[in-house]
């Protein structure tokens, strides 16, 4: 079990705290405390929420890696964004240009007819 606390400048995004307790809500000092960032980017589509790890001991430290971590997950976002469509792209199922698999009038012989 944690405890969450979040903290915000009301402009950029939040940090999380995630404080171990125990069962009795105690702090449990052997496991380590656990710091998160989350913001959001415009993009065309609306906000897309971002989550990412911060690797800090304390606040302060969580404070000053904030934008580089932010910024890292914008990027790696990115990237994801853009494998995605390179997927999809290569998911598409364009016909062959020889028409293969149509019923044509080559297929069937001139005009539908049989040929003889």
């Amino acid at each position: 079990m944690y405890r969450e606390e979040i903290f915000t400048d009301r402009k950029l995004g939040t940090i999380r705290r995630l404080t171990p307790v125990r069962a009795d809500g105690s702090d449990d000092p052997a496991r380590a405390v656990v710091y998160g960032g989350q913001a959001q980017v415009m993009t065309p589509m609306g906000a897309l929420p971002l989550s990412f790890d911060l690797d800090a001991d304390n606040l302060e430290a969580a404070i000053a890696k904030f934008g580089a971590a932010a910024e890292e997950a914008v990027q790696q976002t990115m990237r994801e964004l853009q494998e995605m469509r390179r997927e999809q792209a290569s998911s598409l199922v364009i016909p062959d240009s020889s028409g293969a698999g149509l019923a044509g009038p080559d297929l069937l012989g001139r005009g539908g007819r049989t040929r003889r």
